[in-house]
């Protein structure tokens, strides 16, 4: 008897897990299906704030496709800091050949202030126009109306911050794949949930927000010891309903130069993991569910079926969610303005198990992070 009760509290926890991840898909879906992309019309100027840190080679890339932006008026900040190869050479020749292209150095970092978050903090200050666009040296825009496309929502009054979508390049092998999945899912949640009222981070390699936001809410200055989160702690912070809208499309998407090794993946996700702690608590609670119900999904199905019990309600579970799962990749990609095999998925959103698992564990315990 008691053998029986446990299958049963078995069986109760997948169907529960199951529907809760139907419900949250089924909620993304839905923000997906409705959202449409604006026309680029009237764009507003914008000041493009890049941080730099020994981005020689990946600013001599970056640099080309900023200049060739067109239909709007803008300025590039870059600053510099310091920097041990030829950022600064470049840079300067750089300011040298375009006019619209600003540097700004640092020699030395406040005590106790964030090195990444000092650096932006300057760029912000120098920037002329009220609309900030921020991306990263290793990140290159796919359009030469990336620009345009990310000030358009900013010439409403009512919108502060405007979010954009940043995924990663393709390349070959399991790593790639693996990322290239665990960025589109990132950016399913936190632009399905900016969708469906409720937003709370942006990535710093796709953001734009109002130099008045940053400059009357003291900066960073709640957060400003905190490795990290000066894209998506500033969101928590400072985002709402109302004054956040979101700009998604072939000509929005940036793309980043994915880590070529798991190690180097797995830094660069704790360094954004660790500071999750520090968001809202209605955030975190949802982003937990989310996690949760996925982890729970997968173990007591897996359980289920080492346990030879009820293989039909799991066989029907798993089909039912990985169809819609599939839809909501395949719509979101869409959306986004990317493609993604999807012939791996279900293998992919598996290992995102154990990966999420380890993370998750190695940022508990991990006290320091830094940006390299």
């Amino acid at each position: 008897m008691n053998t029986a009760m446990s299958f049963d509290i078995y069986q109760i926890i997948f169907i529960a897990s199951c529907t809760l991840q139907l419900l949250l898909l089924f909620v993304f879906l839905k923000a997906f299906l409705g959202y449409k992309s604006k026309a680029i019309t009237n764009p507003m100027p914008v000041s493009v704030v890049i941080a730099a840190h020994d981005e020689e080679e990946n600013l001599r890339k970056l640099l080309p496709k900023l200049y060739s932006q067109k239909q709007i008026e803008f300025e590039v900040i870059i600053v510099d800091d310091r920097s041990n190869d030829g950022t600064y050479d470049l840079l300067l020749h750089e300011t040298k050949e375009n006019d619209n292209l600003k540097m700004v150095t640092t020699k030395s970092i406040p005590e106790k202030m964030n090195a990444k978050k000092y650096a932006l903090t300057l760029g912000i200050k120098a920037a002329k126009y009220e609309n900030i666009v921020f991306t990263d040296a290793d990140c290159f825009p796919e359009s030469d109306l990336w620009l345009a496309s990310m000030s358009i929502n900013l010439s409403k009054e009512e919108v502060q911050i405007n979010l954009g979508v940043s995924l990663y390049q393709k390349t070959k092998g399991l790593l790639n794949a693996f990322i290239r999945y665990e960025s589109i899912w990132t950016a399913i949640q936190y632009i399905g949930l900016a969708l469906s009222g409720m937003p709370y981070m942006g990535v710093g390699r796709n953001l734009a927000y109002k130099k008045s936001l940053f400059l009357n809410n003291k900066g960073y200055n709640s957060h400003i010891g905190t490795m990290g989160g000066d894209d998506d702690l500033f969101v928590n912070k400072h985002a709402n309903n109302r004054n956040t809208a979101v700009q998604l499309g072939a000509d929005n998407l940036v793309c980043s130069i994915p880590k070529s090794t798991w190690s180097d993946f797995f830094t660069q996700k704790i360094r954004h993991l660790s500071v999750g702690k520090h968001y809202k608590f209605g955030h975190k609670l949802i982003l937990a569910l989310i996690t949760l119900s996925h982890l729970i999904f997968w173990f007591s199905g897996i359980g289920l079926v080492i346990m030879l019990r009820e293989p039909y309600l799991v066989g029907i579970g798993f089909i039912v969610r990985t169809l819609i799962l599939y839809i909501t990749f395949i719509i979101a990609s869409k959306k986004f303005g990317a493609r993604f095999n999807l012939w791996g998925l279900v293998f992919l959103d598996f290992i995102f198990v154990f990966y999420y698992l380890s993370t998750g564990i190695r940022t508990l315990f991990t006290k320091r992070v830094r940006w390299s």
